[in-house]
């Protein structure tokens, strides 16, 4: 995938992984970059009913739809065009249309897991990991989660005791070690110039050359 300038972005649940991956690419042609959610690789469980759905451990690997997500990037450094699954998070379940996303000299993989996957790490060509306090991330959560996906307060408080806050420390926090950048405190502006910087170095060599 060399052609491909690949980044994974990982960090915590209510990190601001979102919130860095639009500062980092501000000021950066919008056709040369593409973001590729990982949340929009969890698995479909249309097939199960909606009361165990609700019971399922959304913060494990097992979770997401790993060879389909790396298909598709293997179609994007191809050069076509993919669909991207839409997620309903109040369902937990796919929808039937898809989220368009064409090919860019640029992709960013963001999820909580962005940098776990093996198969998927070793194709990156710049690893960011975005650290957060866990009080903030929390706090974060239950606004995006009862505001965004429709969820209850309380069911937002349950899920993050009983499988947010130890998958991340399970599986979240060790992909830390394989982070080529740390972003400390979310918003942290030296640590995004860092990558812009790079990214926008990958921009003019290829605008040199093209």
């Amino acid at each position: 995938m060399s052609n491909v300038f690949f980044m994974g972005l990982g960090g915590g649940t209510g990190s601001g992984k979102t919130t860095i991956a639009k500062a980092i690419t501000e000021g950066i042609p919008e056709a040369w970059v593409a973001i590729v959610p990982l949340d929009s690789y969890y698995r479909d469980l249309k097939h199960i009913p909606f009361e165990e759905r609700q019971s399922i451990n959304y913060d494990h690997p097992d979770a997401f739809e790993w060879d389909l997500l790396l298909d598709h990037l293997q179609q994007l450094h191809q050069g076509k065009t993919v669909g991207l699954p839409v997620y309903n998070f109040a369902r937990h379940r796919r929808l039937q249309e898809k989220a368009t996303v064409k090919p860019r000299p640029i992709i960013v993989v963001e999820g909580i897991l962005a940098l776990y996957n093996e198969a998927l790490r070793v194709h990156y060509d710049l690893r960011v990991f975005v650290d957060a306090q866990a009080d903030e991330r929390i706090l974060r959560r239950i606004e995006r989660d009862t505001q965004e996906r429709g969820r209850s307060l309380n069911s937002v408080i349950r899920q993050y005791r009983e499988t947010v806050k130890p998958m991340h420390e399970a599986f979240v926090e060790p992909t830390k070690a394989y982070a080529d950048i740390i972003i400390p405190e979310g918003l942290n502006q030296v640590a995004v110039d860092l990558v812009r910087a790079k990214i926008e170095r990958v921009v003019q060599l290829r605008q040199e050359v093209g």
